[in-house]
This record gives C-alpha cells, structure tokens and sequence, in this order.
C-alpha cells in the first residue's frame, strides 16, 4: 500500500479492526444464505504527508450504485442543511443567476433548500435510488459519478459553480487527486468550495473508531485537508467546528489565487500540533481506545442478557455495523435493530445478521434495554424515544464511552 495522496510507503498502523464486510450492504432474506465477502479494516497513517487512510479495497460503485443511506430520513441533519444553505445565500449574495453544485446530494436533502430559496441549482448523484428520490423533489440531479471528464461537461453546460458543496464525499473518493482536480473544474475562478468532513482530531481523541468503515477511505485534519486541496490550486480560507457525525470539520477554500487565510485557520492548526497530529506519536491511542469501549459495551450487554433482560437496537447506520462487527454482537446479544428508512426494513446488518424493523416494533415489542448505534444523533434519538423512559426502559450510547441516555436533558 502508498499513500493516496503523496506516494509515499511509509504508512504505520494506527487502528486494526480485523475484517468486517462493507457497512452498507444490508442482507436480504434470500442473501442469508450465501457467502458474505468481509474485507481487512485497517486504518494506517502516513508518516510523510499525514494523512490518515484505509486500502481501497471496494470501488466506490460496488457500494454507491444503489445505496442505503437516505439523507433526509434524519431531522437534524435536514435542519443543519438548511441553515447552511440559508446563510451561504445571505453571504455570498447568491440568487436567481447563481449555481450552486452538490456532490454527493444525495436524496435533495440540501439543495431542496436551494430551489425553495429561488437559487439555480444542480446535485450530482452516483446512486441511482437515492438521486430518483432528489428528482421527485424537485431537485435537478445529474446521476453520475463526479471524475474531471463530467466536471468538464457540466461547467461547459451550466457554467462555472459560484458555489460547490461537498459534504461527507471527500472521505469517499479513492482517486483522491482526480476528485479534486473535478472539484476545481467545477467551481469559479472566484467560487468558493464547502467541505464538510469528520475531523481525526475526534476520531483520534474520542475514539470514534466506528466512524472508519470501507467507503471511508481517507479521515482528515485540518493539515492533511491543506495538503490534498493544495493539489488542485485550492487553499482552505476559513474553517468551521460543527457537532455533526461526532465532530466535523467545514472548509471553506477558494483557488489560491483569492484566498487569504482566516485567523481560525492558523488556531485550529496549533490545536491539532498541541494534539500531537502533526506527527505519528498523537495516533498512538486509538486502538487501545476501541478496545476500551468493545470491552465495556460487551460487559454490559452480557449482564443485560444473565439478568434476562431484552435488548434491542437503535438505527443501522454504517457505523453501527462497524462497531457491531468489530464487537462480535449478534442476535443472541441485540435480537434486532429498527430504523426509519424503509429501505432497510425487513433486510439484516451486514456481517453480525441482526434483523431490521420499523421504528413502530419498539413499541410491539417493548424491550429492557435499546442501544442506539447513531451516538452522534444523541439528543434527537433521546427526545423521539422518551417513551423508554417513561416505562424503565435503559436507552444507551456505546460512544464515546457507555453511558444511557438521561431523559431530563443531561448524561449518567
């Protein structure tokens, strides 16, 4: 393996979660009882460039042609979408003439706001479930993945992208260079490019190790996200903080002609240097990290499961199959999971075969114990399942440390 980004063959482990298979290929009935491919998860840093990287061993096809993720089947993350786009609007002054570009827009979620809003715009979707669903809404979609070839097409078709909005994409992109080279072509000589990311300083720090999956390929810092824009002439001019995912990072870059870098820049970089992330020594915990919560979180549904007491799951997130793949839990430990997405309803999660109901079986069924597997959603997961609460029922988060859900507002 080198590294995606500079070349370089000094990549050392940072975190090696065995072999799990791919977290979004969700089981039928009919698949149970065929072979399941499982492929090494084995985070490594490179020592030269810094960035933090898995192998690519699926393509992004094999995972994105039709896919089982749904933006808008989460309340908050729609609500973060729309004041994202009602402020970039107001910002950056754009309206009727203007071009917004989404890579990645997946079902409208974000540019529905956009053509509510009266501002030209245009998603660009390779999955074909998940881009029919933004068309129905009234969102252009080109369905397609984003390479430098359909960025030329669709600047000489629509012109060049004021504004170009890639959130949760620049982690799934192996062609790392290619992709921003596309990026560029898309976006104005003066545009401005948004990025949202996961940011390893949380990854790190927390040990968010579920959030490392297959069609993540790449996890950055600030530093790393420097260097790979840097590739194609951009240059990050502004950095934000956001809660999202656990901790995510939003870059604002321009073409490095017309940009000039923000104060926040510069302080984020020395938080990241005081973390120790500009060198290999400050990865050095995760592992031990991840197996801390394995550890805890296998204990205690063990107890739950001695004590006679019924659990089930909340949401199949990629990231929930990670940790219940990595932990070894099946359906003698979380007899099902259930979720919002329709999609998923009556499949299985990958590797650990643990059924997947309607979020309406939680109240049929009426379990001791849920343990809900999007942890970074805590607050609205909390609020839509007070019920539990009311008649005793533990609700837990595994990340970042065990912990249930404390249904005046707070954590115990």
């Amino acid at each position: 393996m080198r590294c995606r980004l500079c070349g370089s063959g000094r990549l050392v482990s940072v975190l090696d979660l065995g072999a799990t298979p791919p977290c979004e290929k969700f089981l039928t009935v009919a698949e149970l009882d065929l072979p399941e491919p499982a492929y090494p998860l084995h985070l490594r840093l490179c020592e030269d460039c810094l960035l933090l990287q898995i192998p690519a061993l699926i393509t992004p096809a094999e995972t994105f042609t039709e896919y089982a993720y749904f933006s808008s089947y989460s309340d908050s993350w729609v609500h973060h979408a729309k004041r994202f786009v009602t402020q970039a609007i107001s910002d950056l002054g754009l309206g009727p003439d203007a071009l917004i570009v989404e890579v990645a827009s997946n079902d409208g979620y974000l540019l529905r706001h956009a053509v509510e809003a009266g501002v030209g715009c245009l998603g660009i979707e390779p999955s074909v479930n998940v881009g029919a669903a933004a068309r129905q809404r009234g969102v252009p979609t080109v369905t397609a993945f984003l390479d430098e070839e359909l960025a030329a097409k669709i600047r000489a078709e629509y012109g060049p992208a004021n504004l170009v909005v890639a959130n949760n994409v620049y982690a799934h992109v192996p062609d790392l260079l290619g992709f921003t080279r596309s990026l560029r072509e898309l976006l104005a000589d003066d545009g401005w490019l948004s990025i949202e990311v996961h940011h390893a300083l949380n990854l790190v720090r927390l040990g968010q190790f579920d959030t490392v999956y297959h069609e993540h390929f790449q996890y950055y810092t600030l530093l790393s996200a420097q260097r790979a824009l840097a590739t194609a002439g951009l240059a990050v001019a502004d950095v934000e903080l956001l809660p999202t995912h656990g901790g995510s990072l939003r870059l604002w870059a321009r073409p490095a002609a017309v940009t000039s870098p923000s104060g926040r820049v510069a302080d984020l970089l020395k938080v990241e240097k005081d973390a120790g992330l500009h060198g290999a020594a400050g990865y050095s915990g995760l592992q031990s990290r991840a197996e801390r919560v394995r550890h805890d979180l296998l204990r205690f549904l063990l107890d739950r499961r001695a004590a006679g007491r019924r659990v089930a799951g909340y949401g199949a997130p990629g990231k929930g199959n990670t940790l219940l793949n990595y932990c070894g839990i099946r359906p003698d430990l979380v007899a099902y999971t259930v979720d919002r997405n329709p999609y998923k309803h009556g499949r299985y999660t990958p590797g650990t075969r643990i059924p997947i109901h309607p979020p309406e079986h939680l109240d049929a069924d009426r379990p001791d114990v849920v343990v809900a597997l999007p942890w970074n959603l805590e607050a609205e997961i909390t609020a839509q399942l007070r019920t539990l609460g009311d008649r005793g029922a533990e609700l837990v988060y595994p990340l970042p440390v065990l912990h249930h859900a404390d249904f005046s507002g707070g954590r115990r």
